[in-house]
This record gives C-alpha cells, sequence and structure tokens, in this order.
C-alpha cells in the first residue's frame, strides 16, 4: 500500500509545524508545497523546515501545477481564517481529487456564517468524491468536540460553560498581534471593526457544533471581545506593553434558545493570564472538568490536523464537521494501517 500523499497548503508557522509533524510519521509523506511569500516561493521545503537535508518538495505559487504534479490524497490547508478568503484555494484541491482539513476557523462550522459556500463546497466536494473538514484546537475541540463528547454520559443537559485562559505572552508573534497587544483600547476596538485584526474567531462555530451535537436548537448568538488593559508595564519577546494599553482581550460566545442563555464560551487570552481550561456541564449528571496546564494552542492544532487525516480520508465524500465523524485520537502508528477499509 502506497504512502498517503499529502500537499501543505500555506507554509506559514503553522504550516511548518504540520510539514514537520507529518515528517515524523510513518506511511504519509509531503509531495507539494504551496505559499504566496517571495521569500519562500522556489526553495526546498527543507530548507525552509530547517533540515539539513532537502526533501526535494520545492515551495512554488502555483498551486494548480502543484495539485497536477504530485495527485494529493490529503491537503493540509493553513492560510486563513474566513471562508469567503480562502474558498478559491479550498476548491483547487477539491477539483484536484484531494480531501482537505484546513485550519479556517469559520470551517470549523461554515453552514452558520457561508450557507451558499458551504452548499456549494459540500456539492462540489461529493461530485469529486472528496471530504472537507475544518479543524484544530479553538474551534474544533476545546470548545466543541471536547464539550459535546461529555454530554454523552449526561441523561439531561440544562446549560454548559467552557472556559479557556492562556497567557499570551508564550503564544507567536502573530498571535500576540492580532489580539492587539501594545494598543490603545480605541485602536484596538477601531482595528478590531475594521478587520485589521481579529482576535479570537470561531465562538458560534464553536456553539453550533455543539449546539447540533446535542440537537438543540440555537436561536440566538452573541459574540462580544473586549480588551484586557495592562494595570503595570508588561514585556513579552514581541511586545512591550504600558499601562493603559491592551494586554489581551476576553472574549464571550453565547448561545439562547428562547431567551435563555444554554451556552456561555469564555476565552481569556492575555499577558500573564493563568493556563487553563474548565467546563461545566449543569444536568443529570452535573459535571466540572478543569485542565490546569491549559493546552498549548499551536501544537494542538497541528496535531488535530494531521491524527485527523485517517478520519477524513475514510469518511463520505461531502463537506464535514469534527461531529460527523469519529472522535479525534492520537495516530502512532502506520498511517497506511488507519485508513485501511475492513
Amino acid at each position: 500500500m502506497e504512502n498517503v500523499r499529502a500537499v501543505i497548503y500555506g507554509v506559514g508557522a503553522i504550516g511548518v509545524r504540520i510539514a514537520k509533524f507529518i515528517l515524523a510519521k510513518k506511511g504519509i509523506e509531503i509531495v507539494g508545497a504551496i505559499d504566496v511569500s517571495p521569500e519562500k516561493v522556489g526553495r526546498d521545503l527543507g530548507d525552509i523546515l530547517g533540515l539539513e537535508e532537502k526533501l526535494g518538495v520545492v515551495v512554488s505559487s502555483d498551486a494548480s501545477l502543484v495539485f497536477s504534479e504530485s495527485k494529493p490524497d490529503i491537503t493540509l490547508h493553513a492560510t486563513g481564517s474566513y471562508l469567503d478568503k480562502v474558498y478559491p484555494q479550498i476548491v483547487q484541491a477539491v477539483k484536484a481529487g484531494s480531501s482537505v482539513i484546513s485550519t479556517c476557523e469559520t470551517l470549523a462550522y461554515p453552514y452558520y456564517r457561508y450557507p451558499e459556500l458551504s452548499e456549494k463546497l459540500d456539492k462540489l466536494a461529493k461530485e469529486y468524491g472528496v471530504t472537507v473538514l475544518g479543524s484544530g484546537v479553538n474551534p474544533g475541540f476545546i470548545f466543541d468536540t471536547l464539550v459535546a463528547t461529555f454530554t454523552g454520559v449526561c441523561e439531561t443537559v440544562e446549560n454548559i460553560k467552557a472556559v479557556r485562559s492562556l497567557d499570551a505572552a508564550k503564544r507567536r508573534y502573530s498571535f500576540q498581534k492580532k489580539i492587539g497587544l501594545g494598543l490603545s483600547p480605541e485602536e484596538f476596538k477601531r482595528k478590531l471593526d475594521a478587520g485589521e485584526i481579529t482576535a479570537h474567531v470561531g465562538y458560534a462555530e464553536s456553539i453550533m457544533l455543539v449546539a447540533t451535537a446535542l440537537g438543540w436548537k440555537i436561536d440566538k448568538i452573541e459574540e462580544v471581545q473586549e480588551p484586557v488593559i495592562a494595570e503595570k508595564t508588561l514585556e513579552t519577546e514581541y511586545f512591550k506593553v504600558k499601562p493603559g494599553e491592551v494586554a489581551g482581550i476576553r472574549g464571550l460566545g453565547l448561545g439562547y434558545i428562547n431567551g435563555e442563555e444554554v451556552i456561555k464560551l469564555e476565552l481569556v487570552a492575555a499577558v500573564g493570564a493563568e493556563d487553563y481550561e474548565e467546563v461545566v456541564i449543569e444536568g443529570n449528571p452535573r459535571l466540572h472538568w478543569r485542565n490546569s496546564m491549559g493546552t498549548p494552542g499551536d501544537l494542538a492544532t497541528v496535531a488535530m490536523v494531521v491524527n485527523m487525516i485517517p478520519r477524513v480520508l475514510k469518511a463520505k465524500p461531502g463537506l464535514v464537521t469534527m461531529i460527523d465523524l469519529p472522535p479525534p485520537s492520537a495516530i502512532l502508528g502506520d498511517f497506511r494501517q488507519t485508513i485501511r477499509k475492513k
């Protein structure tokens, strides 16, 4: 049985980590890499990954050429957060006969913001016999797949609250920038409203994933993001934050049924914040789970993308979400064995 053939679409911080993760796995190989950065195009992927040897995979900005020459089974896509912006890229992969796993946050449950694009993408994926999934750590796991899985031991569920708190100083530059570190509160609001920074994307998608899994009909969603203001001077590897400036974000995603709040997702991403996750389910039985160490965001996103490959390759063609597939797990053996159909 041949190796699973993978193309890396987007050789940024996450794409690089995906590539390195795959190289440590058995039964899967990288056959192509796509990026538009002039600093990367034309270079061997091994050079970009900082390896001592070349991989024989040259990064190209010509996606059509990469797909036609490499004929991948799976495309691992990490270029943007909004489906309307990355839709043409995903379509390129689908029309090449490649299934897709993307870190695009709004693809985790695209029916909420992009119902028409979702319908088109589902139809196209079925036409070409491939599967498309949006996944990652959040959305994709902590605020949704994990929460929905916990409810599997419940007779009844009345409401759900999930909290994720993380120390933004430990995250990469692009993350710190997108949550507005060092901005004034006024600049933060202007840039967030203008889309110049995004803070967290995916509250609504996570709410809808959980609600769909439970069979709840959410009739109203609220998404709120406010700056956390520094009370003293704070420093990260990339930013110096003065008192009165933005040191992070506090965000909420709220889901309602008939005016009653049934899902509350809270995210705190700020310099010096405690690293932890917590889920409280009010129901029968009442459940309370807490991870006092927190989950490393980039590592977990990369692991989810790679570990979901066998599930996607064995899934029925079409546009799917995490709740449509078997629960994720680490893939420690040969990828070829995990996709063999009995």
